[in-house]
């Protein structure tokens, strides 16, 4: 935009006249091209303009006391504009003329003050690290010079002046009439929040002293006060450690004076709250002589005298509950904000919120909760007995009320609700919920306050027992997971198998569907497990009864808003204990039935009611699900007939959130009217599945539907094919139906939008058809085709989605025959360019696809198009799963006598032009599989072997033969001597190629080869760990060769045990060791056991490592062995002396929790500790050492440290609830401070916290913040290497790429409570979007993208 043309000096002069125009409007806009032209010079664009300057400021003044109030507001905006242009001695005299305007004219007195913040907030806020800039400098000393005087009404800090002037009476200082400027305060908030950073000491005590003499007046009004508590809490950020032990002193004396008025009482209890929230590391140190004073008005006195003050005067005590409240939202700032700090106050603070959460001096009890620490047995006693109480209580909301309009005790029990939250939330993880205390002492409580008759509190309480109930179901254990594991994406599931495939040899069951058909449709029905005998689940289900009767009687009576909160807290329920209704679903049926019908016509009440209304109909549709999904079908069968039509109706509903939710119901309904779990008679389920059918295919092909809707109905309608023709007798479905559903099918496979819902839809109904002939013919064929077609597309997803589906079909030997002889030459000409090395995850799959289509019809797959890319895989790095898929391939193509022409290719056209290894597995597995029919034989492998001139030869051929020894067996004519005499070898490639030839050949004749291989084991040197590497590669498929390897194992044993010791065969040795120890656990694992209790470091070392390989290969009768061991075992090996041990031992722990969480979580308690030590900086491992004539500081503790962090990342991850968050943001800020690659470690772990537990992540916000700008701001030497930039660069984006995470969980608004919570995040925010704009662009564009 080109700058206007009076953009000068001279254009400002000429506008200043129309400012004084008598016409509003050309006042107006007359300001408003004067702030387009100060906007558009640049920042010197005035700089040397002081005259000019002068009378532009001289004008605004007159403009704020305008008579209209848009002008008054384009005169603040302009002083906005001028004031970082305006030369620096202006400054000073222009907040004088601000600070001492007094407006006549105007009907708003807050205006001088507003254009006094305007003017703060318009120079660059300094930023720590960061060089500041000339322009703040110079607005700060014009600020200590002239506002902070005027602000405290005295000179702080002399500024060279001799004989200076004292300032008029303080904006601050509380006028004879005991007002004081609210406006003032405002002003200096801004000035604490734009400028504290540059405080010095002096200003900041003088601006303490004078906000805390607004605290302390008794007449000064409550807004004020209000307002000095966030400006005292917003300057504790700056202070210093001596200013805040000071102003905490004080505090203490102010609470223990003796004639301490209630208002007084409660302001210091907020204030004390309100810095807790603000700087919680600092302040928790303080909690210990301070939270007694918070605690003491919550006391059990305190409370007893509350109830007979209300008793005795007939009116509540409005000033002493204002305190109660004061010091429960203290409370819980205290539990939320210095968790750690809290710990010695526990009981008291759950029994101060359990106390206060019945206060009520307006109804007298009748002692239901006079014994809030009984046992949870005696409380379940009072619960059976008053939720079975059906002719009291009714009606919640008129039960014992008062007509007293003022009374606010309901304030008191809302902040107790949310003490009790506060407790749940932050001392559930491995902690109180462990031991018990959150269902004995507050979970029987809260239960019986369901009757609570205010329905913010009620719905407080009932959030407060949903969150207890959830985190007991996060606490349950559960195998670990992949990261980033989704249901078509194929790179998981695939290493996740690599491991014991690669060993096993070619398995045509290679990379197969993970579930099986059964599961994937959904067709088992769950089966009730009795609940645990101890533990939060055993606490819950005993006490489940007790709130779904509470609960059934909400969902009767209630409000759409507390029948809401009862239906989440019931699907917690039934979601935590994976079932738990099945003695108590007759209860809830009806009302759930009823929430699920709940009000169409409330659509037509208003806006909000519908809302509401629509939101209840959503949990409530969840909760069906999840009810069918996670019961016997017997328990919901007398319910079915009015059910299905509810979800019926719910399906057709106009809100797509409400529809969506419907057809899911549906899905989980077909599953309970469908055998194998269906219940009831035939014919009646009948007639509901096909209402069910109607109306998800009525939303599968609306055009005026939601994406998402359609998407939703053509799964269920998968689904509803899947269950409703095979499994039933006479089918669910009839002909016709299932016609008309497959052609829907098709149709929206060829629909862009619902492509791929359709291909999971089929990929279903493939899994599940087991009959030949079930299938329409034409229609396979037609799928098979489109979804060949898919595999072109860019979408990854889409096709990700078609090669699953297309893996199920040809998995399944009756679908597979409908296809015929051209419809495979076609699939396969589509699938071949997938046979690339580009993307490994889909070329396993389409080389198993195509090894099942060429036992189909070989002589329309094979051909030049599939060797030529075979060809071009075979000498690509292949590894593992695809390796062992591309052998599947082969062996089908010899075993179907069509490889003649793939042999000459691989001999003429790769020959040792590949790896070896690799090639000769290749050329071995068609060698042995096509027999006779290739065109070569064993023999002329051998001889190439004896004659080849070169090594690339020799070890090729010697590939070739140990894959052909290995998958001839016994039958092999190759002797160990024709691998072993090449171990002497003085090629650097030869003696390695052999001995992995010799094992691979061994692992098919061990009578034969092992006694030979365990011989050459007593030689030192180079055919020692030669050997050693045969060995391992006959261990890697101990899986087929067990029964023949038992009787050399004591043998091995020994063998390995002492070839370990030499340095360059540990890493081999332990790898063999660990595999052993899989094969006979009960006689080897004892022995590695005793092993780390008294024999040497290197050989702890060793035996450490040797059960990190047990642990990834292993199977249940190793797992019945290692159990009892196990922990033992990690306690003993991560207490160890040696610091590379330690670091050992931190991977065996790595590796237990992702293959053994079973066995490692319920012991986390003990083994946590010992890797957050780990994980801590210890000053004496660090060394300086001297180099050349600069000194350079090692760190030995830094491969642990990183080790530790890589631990904490997996424990995290498979167990986030049993690891007290405290402790491990702890690490985690920590982390961020240490060297670079644990900085990348703990950023990946705040991106997963994010997900995980955004509360407390938001917590540490402000932490988090500081961090990161040290990293953002940090500067690399000028003569810094290329890694030392490039670690720099990785680092910058992680971060960027995390705040960008973290910005959408940081609090937009802080409350009232918590007003400069969350400060040190939102300045630094500002400073990223605006200094790294561009760098933020991308990263934002790249996480669109990776999305998309």
């Amino acid at each position: 935009m080109a700058p206007p043309a009076n953009a000068t000096p001279a254009g400002i002069l000429a506008l200043l006249p129309k400012l004084s125009d008598a016409d509003a409007d050309i006042r107006y806009m007359s300001l408003n091209d004067l702030d387009t032209i100060l906007r558009s010079g640049g920042t010197g664009f005035l700089s040397n303009e002081y005259s000019t300057c002068a009378k532009v400021v001289e004008y605004l003044l007159k403009t704020l006391d305008d008579t209209n109030g848009e002008v008054q507001n384009q005169a603040i905006k302009c002083i906005g504009s001028l004031t970082p242009r305006a030369p620096s001695d202006l400054l000073a005299p222009m907040i004088e003329k601000l600070s001492t305007l007094k407006t006549t004219n105007s009907v708003d007195n807050s205006i001088p003050a507003t254009a006094l913040r305007v003017f703060i907030t318009s120079f660059p806020r300094p930023v720590i690290g960061i060089q500041l800039a000339k322009s703040t400098q110079e607005a700060y000393a014009a600020i200590s010079k002239v506002l902070i005087p005027r602000l405290v009404g005295y000179v702080v800090i002399p500024h060279g002046a001799k004989n200076q002037a004292s300032p008029p009476l303080g904006m601050l200082e509380v006028k004879g009439d005991n007002t004081v400027d609210n406006d003032a305060i405002d002003v200096l908030i801004e000035l604490i929040r734009c400028f504290g950073s540059m405080l010095q000491d002096a200003e900041k005590k003088a601006l303490q002293k004078s906000t805390m003499a607004i605290f302390d007046n008794e007449r000064t009004s409550t807004i004020a006060k209000k307002k000095s508590v966030s400006a005292i809490s917003l300057l504790a950020l700056y202070m210093s450690d001596a200013l805040l032990s000071a102003f905490v002193s004080s505090t203490l004396e102010s609470f223990r004076k003796s004639h301490l008025t209630a208002a007084q009482h409660r302001l210091l209890i907020v204030m004390v709250g309100s810095l807790a929230r603000t700087v919680p590391q600092r302040f928790g140190p303080y909690l210990k002589t301070l939270a007694p004073f918070i605690l003491n008005p919550l006391s059990e006195q305190a409370y007893q005298d509350a109830l007979e003050d209300t008793a005795g005067s007939g009116t509540a005590d409005s000033e002493g509950d204002e305190v109660r409240e004061a010091a429960l939202l203290a409370l819980e700032g205290f539990l939320l904000s210095c968790s750690k700090d809290m710990l010695p106050y526990t009981d008291e603070a759950i029994q101060s919120a359990l106390r206060f959460i019945a206060y009520d001096p307006n109804i007298t009890e009748e002692g239901d909760d006079e014994e809030m620490g009984g046992t949870q047995g005696d409380m379940n006693d009072n619960l059976e007995g008053n939720a079975d109480n059906d002719d009291e209580n009714e009606e919640f909301e008129e039960e014992g009320v008062m007509s007293d309009d003022d009374d606010a005790s309901w304030k008191i029990r809302r902040c107790a609700a949310k003490a009790l939250y506060a407790i749940i939330s932050t001392r559930s993880n491995g902690d109180l919920l462990e031991n018990g205390v959150l269902y004995e002492k507050i979970a029987p409580v809260l239960v019986n306050r369901f009757q609570e008759r205010e329905e913010n509190v009620r719905l407080e309480i009932l959030s407060t027992l949903t969150a207890l109930v959830r985190k007991t179901s996060d606490n349950t254990s559960t195998p670990f997971s992949f990261a980033g594991e989704t249901e078509f994406e194929l790179t998981s599931a695939v290493e996740a198998r690599s491991r014991k495939r690669r060993r096993l040899g070619s398995d045509a069951t290679l990379f197969d569907s993970p579930v099986d058909s059964t599961s994937k449709a959904g067709f088992q029905s769950p089966e009730a497990s009795p609940p645990p005998r101890s533990g939060p689940k055993a606490d819950l289900a005993r006490l489940s009864g007790a709130i779904i009767r509470s609960v059934s009687k909400l969902l009767k009576q209630s409000t759409m808003a507390t029948k809401q909160s009862g239906v989440v807290l019931l699907r917690e329920i039934v979601t935590a204990q994976h079932g738990g209704l099945s003695d108590h679903f007759a209860k809830i049926a009806e009302p759930l039935i009823d929430a699920v019908q709940s009000s169409a016509e409330l659509s037509s009440v208003g806006t909000t009611a519908s809302t509401t209304s629509g939101r209840l109909r959503i949990e409530a549709l969840q909760l069906v699900s999840a009810v069918c999904d996670k019961h016997s079908s017997t328990i919901i069968a007398p319910y079915i007939q009015r059910l299905v039509p509810a979800v019926a109706a719910a399906v057709k509903d106009k809100y797509s959130k409400v529809s969506g939710e419907g057809i899911a119901a549906v899905e989980s309904l077909i599953k309970v009217l469908t055998p194998p779990r269906s219940a009831g008679s035939d014919k009646g389920n009948r007639r509901h599945v096909e209402t069910l059918y109607n109306v998800i295919l009525d939303r599968a092909l609306a055009t005026d539907a939601d994406v998402e809707v359609r998407q939703r109905a053509i799964h269920a309608l998968g689904v509803l094919l899947a269950r409703g023709s095979e499994l039933s007798k006479a089918g669910a479905l009839s002909e016709i139906q299932t016609t008309k559903a497959t052609g829907v099918l098709l149709d929206r496979l060829r629909n862009e939008t619902t492509r791929v819902s359709a291909i999971r839809a089929i990929d279903m109904y493939f899994a599940s058809s087991q009959k030949p002939g079930h299938i329409p013919v034409d229609w396979t064929r037609a799928v098979a085709l489109e979804l060949g077609a898919q595999l072109r597309k860019a979408n990854r997803g889409l096709r990700a989605a078609s090669l699953a589906a297309l893996r199920d079909l040809a998995g399944n030997t009756a679908i597979l025959s409908c296809l015929d002889n051209k419809t495979v030459k076609e699939l396969t000409g589509m699938l071949i360019p997938l046979v690339s090395s580009k993307d490994l995850s889909f070329l396993g799959i389409a080389l198993v696809i195509l090894a099942k289509l060429v036992r189909q019809s070989p002589s329309e797959v094979v051909g030049q198009r599939l060797n030529i890319s075979i060809c071009e895989i075979v000498v690509a790095p292949l590894g593992g799963a695809v390796l062992d898929a591309l052998l599947v391939l082969l062996k089908a193509i010899g075993e179907q006598k069509v490889g003649t022409l793939l042999m000459q290719s691989l001999l003429q056209d790769v020959g040792v032009n590949g790896d070896p290894a690799i090639v000769g597995k290749a050329i071995g597995t068609l060698v042995v599989s096509g027999g006779g029919t290739v065109g070569v034989r064993l023999d002329d492998f051998v001889t190439e072997l004896q004659s080849a001139p070169d090594d690339k030869r020799k070890c090729l051929a010697l590939s070739v033969l140990g894959e052909a020894g290995f998958r001839l067996g016994s039958s092999s004519p190759l002797e160990p001597g024709l691998f072993a005499k090449y171990f002497d070898s003085k090629s650097q490639s030869l003696p390695r190629a052999a001995a992995t030839a010799l094992g691979r050949a061994g692992a098919g004749n061990i009578e034969t080869y092992l006694p030979v291989i365990i011989t050459t084991t007593s030689k030192a040197g180079s055919s020692q760990y030669l050997s050693l590497h045969a060995i391992r590669e006959i261990l890697q498929a101990s899986n087929q060769v067990r029964s023949d390897i038992s009787p050399y194992t004591k043998q091995m044993w020994d063998k390995l045990l002492a070839a370990s010791q030499a340095e360059d065969n540990k890493a081999v040795g332990a790898e063999c060791i660990g595999r052993l120890a899989v094969i006979e656990p009960k006689t080897f694992l004892p022995s590695l056991q005793t092993h780390l209790k008294g024999a040497s470091p290197s050989v702890k070392g060793v035996v450490i490592q040797a059960i990190r390989f047990a642990l990834s290969d292993s199977d249940e009768a190793f797992d019945e062995v290692l159990r009892p061991m196990l922990i033992p075992m990690l306690d003993s090996m991560l207490n160890d002396d040696n610091l590379e041990n330690r670091r050992l031992a931190l991977g065996v722990l790595n590796s237990a929790t992702h293959n053994k969480s079973e066995m490692i979580l319920p012991n986390l308690k003990n083994l946590l500790p010992l890797v957050m030590k780990e994980s801590s900086i210890k000053p004496e491992l660090i060394r300086e050492v001297q180099m050349g004539p600069f000194k350079h500081k090692v760190d030995d503790g830094l491969d642990v440290r990183k080790s530790a962090y890589e631990t904490l990342y997996t424990l995290m991850e498979a167990a986030y609830s049993r690891i007290s968050p405290v402790d491990l943001f702890d690490r985690i800020i920590a982390g961020l401070g240490d060297e670079h690659e644990i900085k990348i470690l703990s950023n990946l772990m705040l991106s997963k916290l994010v997900d995980l537990d955004p509360e407390e992540t938001g917590r540490h916000l402000d932490a988090i913040a500081e961090r990161y700008r040290a990293i953002l701001t940090f500067k690399p030497k000028e003569n810094a290497v290329k890694q030392e930039v490039e670690k720099l660069q990785q680092a910058n984006k992680s971060v960027l790429t995390v705040s960008l995470s973290l910005h959408d969980i940081a609090p937009s608004n802080a409350s009232a409570g918590s007003q400069v919570q969350g400060e040190k995040w939102k300045g630094y925010w500002d400073w990223v979007a605006k200094d790294f704009r561009s760098q933020l662009t991308s990263v934002e564009q790249e996480l669109n993208n990776q999305t998309a």
